[in-house]
């Protein structure tokens, strides 16, 4: 009767088993339905400041050289490209009366009227001079900008062109039309070589 037992577990088991090996087989997969690419241009020289770098990112939303069209998603309409994301970080270092670096500084700010006024700030903080102890000395060469461009192709695709001061990121994109587009484009700007 043991055996009986025994041998009855097993066979539960085994079927239970089975069912689980059905259930695994029958599960569903993820299956591509797009193929998104990214690219990347690697600038020769870091754009020389923040208002060249301004210059470069305004020219995309206003004079829209990639030909996108405005659009409308959940009720909200949206220009051919727009500002979804800026950053802009400033540096400065503070030193003393033989140039060595006694203290330093990094801002962020969201916008460039920010940065240029938190610049001018920090600079003509006294109070934050005298108790660094020294001399605050902008750090242009190692100031950070970023941006983030969201454009609608014509093709009715949503990409993303990100700006920074060394390098320029397409994403999102699945027509190799659109990274042409945005590499001849950028071919005639100077900046971006």
């Amino acid at each position: 009767m043991e055996t009986d037992v025994t041998i009855l577990i097993f066979l539960v088991l085994v079927n239970q088993s089975e069912k689980l090996k059905k259930k695994e087989t029958t599960m569903a997969d993820f299956v591509q339905s797009t193929n998104v690419k990214s690219a990347v241009r690697k600038l020769a020289s870091p754009i020389a400041d923040v208002a060249a770098f301004n210059t470069i990112v305004q020219s995309v939303i206003t004079d829209n050289p990639f030909a996108c069209v405005a659009y409308m998603t959940a009720g909200t309409s949206h220009p051919p490209v727009e500002k979804t994301r800026e950053s802009y970080t400033a540096k400065i270092v503070y030193e003393d009366a033989n140039a060595k670096s006694v203290g330093t500084a990094s801002d962020r700010y969201n916008t460039i009227a920010g940065f240029n006024a938190g610049v001018a700030a920090t600079l003509a903080a006294a109070a934050i001079t005298t108790a660094h102890t020294g001399t605050a000395v902008r750090q242009p060469d190692s100031e950070t900008y970023a941006a983030t461009l969201r454009c609608h192709d014509v093709n009715g695709e949503i990409y993303m062109v990100n700006f920074s001061r060394e390098q320029v990121t397409l994403t999102s994109y699945s027509d190799d039309a659109i990274r042409t587009q945005v590499d001849t484009w950028a071919d005639t700007v100077p900046a971006l070589a």
